[in-house]
């Protein structure tokens, strides 16, 4: 009898195998330390077949890029409950987020900490994705004040401010939450599940944004 051949793993199926290797690498290793070397083994594939189906380590980090850059902004817009009140909607998208982050921790490490910190192209990706995100925050924040019946008391300009505010407080404590330690100390700390991370940053921004949506404004006078 012949021997019996292996079965054929599709090209998308290996593409795939490939990426999840390459997301892992460069979250643990970082995108200099990386080798293609280490990425192939890890994905069980010869060092030929990566390069033959994803060029060059730039094209790689660039695909690995776009990969989580659009499970994020998925992520976060699936979970968002449509019609329902601006807070709950941003209540929602936070939880999405949140949940996103924290199940896909070496993700999240190639976005927030490696892509950022690598220059052009890379930088732009992400800069990409996150404007995207930004978007979608400030249409909710407007969204609020409209259903105040404020929002031509807060100028536009003042909205996108608000929601850069708010992205940034959530990429922070994304970070804090997936570092599982805090500066100053040692060892790690029990992590948060995403829904109490969520609360966190609502009762943070909410309380003070709805404040101000309903006319309510902080003056260093007094």
């Amino acid at each position: 009898m012949g021997a019996v051949k292996s079965k054929r793993v599709p090209r998308a199926v290996r593409e795939q195998q490939m990426m999840d290797a390459a997301v892992l690498t460069f979250a643990r290793r970082g995108y200099r330390a990386a080798s293609m070397d280490e990425i192939a083994e890890v994905a069980g594939v010869s060092k030929p077949l990566v390069y033959l189906y994803l060029n060059s380590k730039d094209e790689l980090f660039s695909a690995v890029i776009r990969r989580e850059s659009e499970a994020l902004v998925a992520a976060v817009t699936a979970a968002v409950e449509p019609g329902a009140p601006a807070d709950r909607q941003l209540w929602s998208g936070l939880k999405g987020f949140f949940a996103h982050t924290t199940e896909n921790p070496d993700g999240w490490a190639v976005l927030h900490q490696q892509a950022r910190t690598q220059g052009e192209p890379f930088a732009r990706e992400v800069a990409a994705m996150r404007a995207e995100i930004m978007t979608f925050v400030t249409a909710l924040i407007g969204a609020a004040a409209k259903e105040a019946g404020c929002d031509g008391e807060l100028a536009d300009r003042e909205v996108s401010a608000l929601a850069h505010a708010l992205v940034g407080a959530a990429e922070s404590l994304a970070e804090w939450v997936n570092t599982g330690t805090d500066e100053g100390t040692s060892g790690e700390r029990e992590r948060p599940a995403p829904r109490d991370t969520a609360a966190t940053l609502m009762n943070f921004a909410w309380a003070g944004l709805g404040r101000l949506i309903g006319g309510g404004r902080w003056s260093p006078e007094g």
